[in-house]
């Protein structure tokens, strides 16, 4: 609101102080196009909706790959979007979620615990529940990975993933929550999170995360890497190498009495001394039967998030680590989010379950070291 006021109306000779802005030109991306009420708004839609009929003409105009969908809007990196493929479709056999088939996408049972702060404990079966589908989940990372590579689109990632969860019995849990299009999260370079697969082709160069979550007869396994495509610079690897460690450092202090706010300051304390800084929009969140629930878990210092661990409880830790500001933008599709300086951003993601002594990653690599793919590389 206060950014709105900043500006007048831009109905021909009123020079109010603008109330609003029209929505059609936030979703497409156009700068500007403000407005003192609803009326002047309708007043002048005649001559302010040929703007909307512009962007859409222009909407194949991109050079490098012909699909701008948002001509207007300001890119803060070197990303663009690329077109997208259909849908993939889910069998009908496989449990789903309660999102999965509505129309909107939202989630009725977590809609009915939010504002909620009660961590649930998890019972024996729940917890056999959770390690099941994180180990799935790990497997179906795991598939991503074998293809990551220069020329691969991230559309082909998306599509492994979801084959690789239909195979195990499982539904990709981000497919049609709160509408999202895919089956997993690609995010590339300047992309904090929730990157939407497409046809662009991975360059060499480029850093690329695949955030994965299955869902498997009633329970969420949720995990994220960030991968190195062909020839990465060596301050890119750096800063991939420094968001694993801040997530390691952070997993090491979790333990029954262990407050989650202290999260947030062990990852900061480690990532600002390299330089990088804290995304401070996204955090770590409570999981289980539920995608996303108590308790909130952000990654930045002196946070006022609440609650202390005990044993049975179950969350993940998915440190999001910029090269510049920690600010973040959003495309106009609702969820890409990038840097707001265009720089790099690195994340990993575990789901932990605490323990009487300490906790179990339940999404830990299956192979002998323990380690992340990206580790191979450095």
């Amino acid at each position: 609101m206060a950014d709105i006021l900043k500006h007048t109306c831009e109905t021909t000779n009123c020079n109010n102080p603008a109330k609003l802005q029209c929505p059609t030109c936030l979703k497409i991306g156009i700068q500007g196009s403000y407005f003192c009420s609803q009326e002047c708004f309708k007043g002048f839609w005649k001559e302010h909706k040929i703007i909307h009929l512009l962007a859409k003409g222009g909407e194949k105009t991109d050079e490098k790959n012909g699909y701008n969908p948002w001509p207007y809007f300001q890119f803060t990196g070197k990303l663009r979007p690329y077109q997208q493929s259909e849908k993939r479709q889910v069998p009908a056999n496989i449990v789903r979620p309660d999102y999965a088939d509505h129309l909107k996408g939202k989630s009725l049972s977590e809609e009915s615990f939010r504002g909620n702060t009660t961590i649930k404990i998890l019972d024996d079966e729940e917890k056999e529940g959770m390690r099941v589908a994180c180990r799935l989940g790990r497997e179906v990372l795991d598939e991503a990975y074998r293809v990551i590579d220069v020329g691969v689109t991230t559309d082909e990632v998306d599509r492994i993933v979801h084959e690789a969860c239909i195979e195990r019995d499982c539904y990709p849990s981000p497919l049609n929550y709160y509408n999202f299009p895919k089956s997993c999260c690609t995010s590339v370079n300047e992309v904090i999170c929730h990157g939407i697969p497409d046809m662009r082709k991975l360059e060499d160069g480029d850093i690329c995360n695949v955030d994965v979550t299955v869902y498997h007869k009633g329970f969420h396994g949720d995990l994220n890497e960030t991968f190195f495509v062909g020839n990465v610079a060596e301050k890119h690897k750096n800063l991939v190498k420094v968001t694993y460690e801040a997530l390691s450092k952070a997993i090491a202090i979790v333990k029954p009495g262990e407050r989650y706010r202290e999260i947030g300051n062990v990852i900061q304390k480690h990532v600002q001394s390299h330089g990088y800084s804290v995304v401070r929009s996204y955090c770590g969140h409570g999981i289980h039967r539920l995608f996303h629930t108590a308790p909130n878990v952000p990654h930045y210092a002196k946070n006022s998030s609440v609650g202390v661990m005990k044993p049975g409880h179950c969350f993940t830790i998915e440190p999001m680590i910029s090269e510049g500001s920690w600010r973040d933008v959003s495309w106009p599709d609702d969820w890409t989010a990038v840097t707001q300086d265009g720089l790099f951003s690195a994340q990993f993601e575990h789901t932990l379950l605490v323990t009487e002594s300490g906790c179990d990653i339940l999404t830990k690599p299956l192979n002998d070291t323990g380690l992340p793919h990206f580790m191979k590389h450095m």
